[in-house]
């Protein structure tokens, strides 16, 4: 999807409309839109260009009449193929065509939709899952910076697997999650995500099929799917995965591998409970189905501490244990971790030397000291005072604004309340009414297709103000589309 970093200034004495077909032909004649590339639509520009739809109407008449783009119902804006001769003499190389050939899949529209608003500060982000830049150590992490002046002995590559004072720290951490692991059984990863990309080009097969949660965040990332693999849902209740339909799954799919986020479900919320937890790896361990359990948000109890991970009750190497600095001190170290059988983590470690030679040696370092200094613990627990508050700010709005349109459980810790519509609407028609109104959501249906009743909302990251407001707003949208 083509991005506009733009806008037109409207106290120029040249038109708007002028000022952006000048910017649309630059584009064009820069390579930035390549031929055959398709242009946003008229809502979609004009919400970019923070202009009346009717201008840019105005603007894409203007190019077409000079013969730089063209117009197909059905199909909507395409810069046109056969008029590069009006801007260059030599026509570029068909970059459309190298785009639609690679293998990656693209993020879903709505997903890029996301990505390209969430930077923007005039947007309300409701569904962020990422700490608010106010719950960030900032000042913390300067003096953690300041304090490392004699401390980095290495900032060159790193061993394969990680620096060794960090892999030493995260083991001792671990103790605390009740899991046991060598620091040759530990490796530093730039967050959750790569291991994910690590896992599914090191470990598994093409047509591997992938057993997770319905709904799940992984369906909103096309990244097994491109590595050719099958991703099957399996059902959930207020316990977590059902054991019984995972059974089922693992047979009836010949399954690679279970996906779970047992502690705060993305996007539901939802706590597995001691005794679902002891069912699922009962039968993973009878069926020989490993885990990758993902714990990114295991530490973010609100109310009192939950289940131990799996990986705690693994006495077959079974699990491969997931966690990150992202969700509960900084994203911007982009610092994770995978926990398995050796064997594993030497395969993942040079399939990672392979892909980036390592994660950045400065972020190790400041992770380590983190982790080892005590200071990571003391934040926690600032961390589980704040969004204690905030979620129950959220809730407390969500009353106000849905007590009449929606139903919501309480979550006992992480980010997310998963909102139910009583009524379904349109949810991608809700999407783009939120955006004109400036705020973000992330709808049900990026993780689980069929969906058309569930918002994921999230009281980390929105300011109460910035939130209730939204909340308002999206209520009033939700009453004018149920009529």
């Amino acid at each position: 999807m083509l991005s506009i970093d733009w806008k037109p200034n409207k106290s120029s004495d040249i038109p708007v409309y002028l000022q952006i077909v000048s910017y649309i032909k630059e584009k064009i004649a820069a390579g930035d839109w390549p031929v055959k590339s398709k242009l946003p639509t008229q809502r979609a520009l004009a919400l970019a260009f923070q202009v009346n739809r009717s201008t840019v109407v105005t603007a894409l008449e203007e190019l077409k009449a000079e013969g730089l783009i063209e117009s197909t119902i059905g199909s909507g804006t395409i810069v046109s193929n056969n008029t590069w001769s009006l801007l260059t003499t030599n026509p570029p190389p068909d970059w459309m065509g190298y785009v639609q050939s690679g293998m990656h899949l693209p993020n879903m529209p709505t997903i890029q939709m996301i990505n390209r608003y969430e930077p923007d500060p005039s947007y309300t982000r409701l569904g962020t899952g990422e700490l608010s830049p106010k719950l960030i150590p900032t000042k913390q992490m300067e003096e953690v910076l300041i304090g490392l002046r004699k401390k980095m002995t290495m900032l060159g590559y790193s061993e394969p697997k990680g620096l060794l004072p960090l892999r030493q720290a995260i083991s001792r951490h671990l103790r605390s999650r009740g899991v046991e692991a060598a620091p040759g059984s530990i490796l530093v990863v730039s967050g959750a995500l790569q291991a994910l990309q690590l896992i599914s080009l090191g470990i598994l097969h093409r047509g591997s099929a992938i057993l997770l949660e319905q709904q799940s965040y992984l369906y909103s990332m096309p990244l097994f799917q491109s590595s050719g693999m099958q991703l099957v849902g399996v059902s959930m209740d207020r316990e977590g995965i059902v054991p019984e339909v995972l059974s089922r799954q693992k047979q009836g799919h010949n399954g690679a591998l279970l996906y779970t986020i047992p502690a705060y479900h993305n996007p539901t919320g939802i706590l597995m409970t001691e005794r679902r937890r002891q069912q699922v790896m009962a039968v993973c361990e009878r069926e020989r189905l490993p885990v990758l359990e993902d714990d990114v948000y295991g530490e973010l109890w609100l109310d009192e501490p939950g289940p131990m991970p799996l990986k705690s009750r693994d006495q077959n190497g079974l699990v491969l244990y997931m966690g990150s600095l992202s969700k509960t001190l900084c994203p911007g170290l982009r610092i994770g971790w995978i926990v398995g059988p050796e064997p594993v983590i030497e395969r993942l470690a040079d399939v990672k030397m392979q892909t980036d030679y390592g994660s950045s040696a400065l972020s190790q370092w400041v992770a380590a000291e983190w982790l080892s200094s005590g200071m990571y613990q003391q934040h926690l627990a600032q961390i589980r005072i704040a969004l204690r508050d905030r979620r129950e700010r959220t809730c407390q709005a969500l009353s106000r604004c849905f007590g009449e349109l929606a139903d919501w459980s309480i979550p006992e810790g992480g980010f997310y309340i998963w909102l139910r519509l009583r009524q379904a609407v349109s949810m991608r028609t809700l999407f783009s009414k939120a955006l004109a109104e400036g705020i973000l959501l992330n709808p049900g249906y990026i993780y689980d297709q069929t969906d058309s009743n569930h918002l994921r909302v999230s009281y980390a990251y929105a300011d109460e103000e910035d939130l209730e407001h939204a909340l308002f707003t999206l209520s009033r949208l939700v009453k004018e589309m149920a009529k």
